[in-house]
């Protein structure tokens, strides 16, 4: 299943343009439609959409919410093993790993690079082996 555009779609284009992988076709004004082979279910064209056009794969309608209200991921560096998952893990290519925290801990740790570009889609927290990543409302 992936996230589908009911025929509410006012063609805005919001979800179309953030959607990180392109998976949404559409003309302006005109309705959209999620290719769902290339759907990653991460959400983010529901959290955009103006008119509740958007539905996840559950069939729930979308609510849009400000971009200040989207979850954003946090690390835990005491559970962290500095696999780089989590970063392999985002779409938007958000996150990088720093140097080490100090000189009696060799590891890098994760951290978010380019905070803009963040979605809130939390695939670096599900992917996460060791559970180091939470997504946390701002």
């Amino acid at each position: 299943m992936s996230y589908r555009i009911i025929d509410i779609c006012n063609g805005c284009g919001a979800c179309r343009r953030l959607c990180p992988v392109d998976a949404i076709r559409g003309e302006k004004n005109t309705l959209h439609a999620v290719v769902h082979d290339m759907c990653i279910e991460c959400g983010a064209c529901g959290r955009v959409c103006p008119v509740r056009a958007v539905t996840d794969p559950f069939g729930t309608v979308c609510t849009m919410l400000k971009k200040s209200e989207w979850e954003r991921p946090h690390f835990d560096s005491k559970i962290c093993m500095s696999c780089g998952i989590c970063i392999d893990a985002c779409p938007v290519h958000c996150l990088s790993l720093s140097g080490a925290a100090s000189s009696n801990d060799p590891h890098g740790y994760p951290y978010m690079a380019e905070g803009k570009k963040c979605i809130g889609c939390g695939f670096c927290a599900r992917e996460c082996p060791v559970d180091a990543v939470t997504m946390v409302a701002p």
